[in-house]
């Protein structure tokens, strides 16, 4: 299969398909590459940015702009079955590289083609990323402290959610042609991932009217269901029902509030979760961390310290999940240990590092059949940049 996109959501869903067993041919223009590779933090020369979604493909280096890397990328194409791509608005008109084009070429190809507000007068003026398109959807407009500005979700959740619907696309796709069927032009959006995040809301807002509120740490639907303030730390409690509130009760030494009319029943609990709130908090900032979670998680509720990545990762669940691989075990000395697909629990996917920039131009353009003189005039180095 044939990578052309960039930064991080049609990277990803290649990524996953090389995890997966396919040969992930990564099409770079030059000078520099996928946008990523430009991005801080670096590990040594690299970005990690790219290190993360890049692994498993081979890296060739072609402007698509002369005619010797356009009969390239035509005679990759040819024989592919999935062509992956993240065209800035216009950008596949001008190359030729829609999916009509494609498919005269080679009728089973499967063209996945990433964008942030699809087809539409929206997405054909204005290329979008992912903290754009949390903004446009709404999604920011909930998220954060009831009097803070619109707040961004920090992880890039609408790349990575998009990249994971284009890969389910493209299988779906693959299996309906293995059945019978022909090439289809499987079409994500940033926008669609955002709502079907909203989905809950989305429905809450159309049954009510009401728009859903900034909560912070909180829940819309159960009450206690948020961050509270111990002695020496912050921990997240997680309260789904009356029978659980109840225990939360014995726990704290509060019986009477277990019966109070304003907490008796979750409804009760949300009319009145500032209340609630604030006699919870009252009584949580006494002890440390780790005796509210001693008491809180024998008495079978959920309940966990707040964790910044580098806590979490010393916890002994990422060891028993075995949830990075070894560089060593990809011959990359120096390297970075990558973590695994959540599918993939041994880590066998994981067999390549990421590439370097053009590091295999000359391999994969042999393999295509190029001929020695084209090559050497898309790479008249022969090396690897």
């Amino acid at each position: 299969m044939l990578d052309l996109g960039t930064n991080i959501a049609a990277p990803f869903a290649a990524m996953m398909l090389g995890d997966l067993g396919a040969d992930v041919i990564k099409i770079e223009r030059p000078p520099g590459g996928d946008d990523t590779r430009a991005l801080p933090p670096f590990w040594q020369h690299d970005a990690t940015v790219f290190l993360a979604v890049n692994r498993n493909k081979r890296s060739v280096l072609l402007d698509l702009r002369s005619p010797d890397g356009r009969t390239a990328l035509w005679k990759l194409i040819e024989s592919a079955d999935v062509v992956l791509e993240s065209f800035p608005p216009g950008l596949a008109d001008k190359l030729g590289l829609r999916f009509g084009d494609l498919r005269a070429r080679n009728p089973r190809v499967v063209l996945c083609s990433v964008s942030a507000f699809g087809d539409g007068p929206l997405g054909a003026r204005m290329p979008g990323y992912d903290a754009l398109v949390q903004a446009v959807s709404g999604l920011m407009s909930f998220t954060g402290q009831p009097e803070t500005p619109p707040t961004r979700l920090a992880p890039s959740v609408l790349d990575l959610t998009t990249g994971m619907w284009g890969l389910i696309g493209i299988m779906a796709a693959l299996t309906r042609r293995a059945a019978g069927g022909g090439g289809e032009h499987v079409r994500p959006a940033l926008l669609d991932s955002a709502f079907m995040l909203m989905c809950h809301q989305l429905l809450g807002f159309q049954a009510t009217g009401n728009l859903p509120e900034k909560l912070g740490s909180g829940a819309p639907s159960a009450a206690p269901y948020r961050v509270f303030a111990a002695a020496d730390g912050d921990f997240m409690l997680a309260t789904a029902s009356d029978a659980q509130f109840t225990r939360l009760c014995t726990v704290l030494d509060l019986p009477a509030m277990a019966q109070d009319s304003r907490f008796a029943t979750m409804a009760a609990r949300l009319a009145h979760r500032e209340q609630l709130d604030s006699r919870l908090a009252a009584r949580f900032i006494q002890r440390p961390v780790s005796a509210w979670l001693e008491a809180l998680g024998e008495a079978g509720l959920s309940v966990g310290r707040v964790n910044d990545i580098r806590d979490a990762l010393s916890l002994p669940v990422v060891a028993e999940r075995g949830l990075f691989v070894a560089p060593d075990s990809l011959a990359w000395p120096g390297g970075l240990p990558l973590l695994r697909l959540p599918i993939d629990p041994d880590g066998v996917g994981v067999r390549r590092p990421p590439p370097k920039l053009g590091e295999h131009t000359v391999e994969v353009l042999r393999e295509a059949g190029m001929d020695e003189a084209t090559i050497a005039r898309l790479y008249p180095t022969q090396q690897p940049v």
